[in-house]
């Protein structure tokens, strides 16, 4: 600016600043006295104390009642069943008959203690069933992966009225209990199917040794299997000769 109080040219004049107006607080509740009421065009606003109460507390969530605990569903039970045959129709039933009947045992010697219990009840099984002790042919083998291929080499040779295979396969920390269980169990059935000589699973497939130990007698069932297998298959070449 010139001393005169001019501009210098091209400079604008500044402009008049506007005093800026004074900011209205809102009337705030006196101690003694009531505020001072908004203006018609002014909405109330909402005191801290009306919001607060305009909250609505949860309701505290109530404690479940005890459930009575649901009863544990029972174990289901391998048991053998009669069977509802409707009258008028042929049946071929064989029985557990030792009766002229020869019978090969094949049985493991891998975990000792339980196949010797085992082929203990079955040679008792058999003995109660009327099979003398020259009919009975007793062959080891190295373990539960070899009773297939044992079953076979007896049914094979014709001599046998049927074969039982003992023996015990207990779950271990690997994978190989898998695979022993399952090829025993259905390479004893295939000597079975092969040769058409009935042939008994008598072999323990279990989680512990204290399971093992509890059925150390099934080689008994085992026996009666097979002697009631080999009678039924007498009954149904009797009746294909006519």
């Amino acid at each position: 600016m010139s001393a005169s109080g001019g501009f210098w040219p091209g400079e604008a004049p500044a402009a008049e600043q506007e005093d800026a107006p004074e900011t209205e607080w809102p009337a705030l509740r006196d101690d003694e006295g009531d505020a001072e009421e908004p203006a018609a065009n002014e909405k109330p606003q909402p005191t801290a104390t009306a919001a607060a109460e305009a909250v609505v507390e949860p309701e505290p969530a109530t404690e479940e009642e005890d459930e009575e605990p649901e009863p544990e569903a029972a174990v289901p039970v391998h048991a053998p069943g009669e069977l509802d045959i409707p009258d008028g129709v042929a049946v071929l039933e064989g029985s557990p008959s030792g009766a002229d009947r020869t019978v090969g045992v094949v049985v493991s010697r891998f975990n000792g203690e339980i196949s010797n219990r085992l082929l203990e009840s079955a040679l008792e099984a058999l003995e109660a069933a009327g099979v003398s002790e020259e009919r009975v042919t007793v062959m080891p083998v190295p373990g539960a992966f070899e009773l297939p291929i044992g079953a076979m080499a007896l049914a094979k040779t014709r001599r046998y009225s049927c074969v039982v295979a003992l023996g015990c396969v207990i779950r271990g920390e690997t994978a190989h209990f898998d695979f022993v269980a399952s090829e025993a169990a259905s390479g004893i059935q295939l000597a079975g199917l092969e040769t058409g000589v009935p042939v008994a699973f008598g072999v323990l497939t279990v989680d512990t040794a204290e399971q093992a130990e509890a059925r150390a007698d099934r080689g008994a069932d085992a026996a009666r299997a097979a002697l009631e297998m080999a009678d039924l298959f007498s009954q149904v070449r009797k009746q294909a000769r006519g």
